[in-house]
């Protein structure tokens, strides 16, 4: 028998392990100049949290001299990044203290960090509980979406929205003018 009452102390457990200061064994450079960050974590959990990690950290194992690991992610922003580093201890994420930008933001990094159980949430979430918002900012969630083949839901989402609802596209801020053959 599963008892989901636990879940909630080892995801707090987790998380301390993170801020603990004594016991990591690698670094994480988030960012690019000027705005940089390094961040400390365990290899072990990344390793079983991310299959991009996995497959970064198998080329870049700590030295045996005692030195740690250490790995740039230079397409993700510090603040995305933090968010992410919780959301891998903890195993949660809690979506309506976050800007609708950095959702979007925090969904571009699960996709780049292999986060496949994540992406769905959060499409689901702008899907069912920001549709103002996406509508608002169609042009940028369409091209999203087909620029990234993870994004599914919100694809479909935009061409249903297309074929329903075409004046509400034709009235936003822009209309993108691509030929998407995908």
């Amino acid at each position: 028998m599963v008892d989901n009452k636990l879940l909630p102390r080892l995801s707090q457990n987790l998380l301390e392990i993170l801020n603990d200061e004594e016991y990591y064994d690698i670094t994480i450079e988030v960012g690019s100049d000027p705005y940089v960050k390094v961040f400390r974590a365990h290899m072990v959990i990344l390793n079983y949290r991310s299959p991009y990690l996995r497959r970064v950290l198998s080329t870049n194992k700590k030295k045996n001299d005692g030195t740690l690991a250490h790995i740039k992610l230079p397409n993700i922003l510090p603040e995305i990044f933090q968010i992410v580093l919780r959301y891998i201890y903890g195993g949660k994420i809690s979506l309506e203290e976050y800007d609708n930008s950095d959702i979007v933001k925090i969904m571009i990094a699960a996709n780049e960090l292999s986060f496949h159980e994540l992406i769905p949430y959060l499409e689901s979430f702008l899907i069912e509980n920001k549709t103002d918002w996406v509508e608002q900012h169609f042009d940028l969630i369409y091209q999203m979406s087909y620029e990234n083949d993870s994004f599914l839901e919100l694809r479909k989402y935009c061409i249903d929205l297309i074929s329903k609802e075409p004046n509400k596209i034709f009235n936003s801020r822009k209309i993108i003018y691509r030929n998407y053959s995908k």
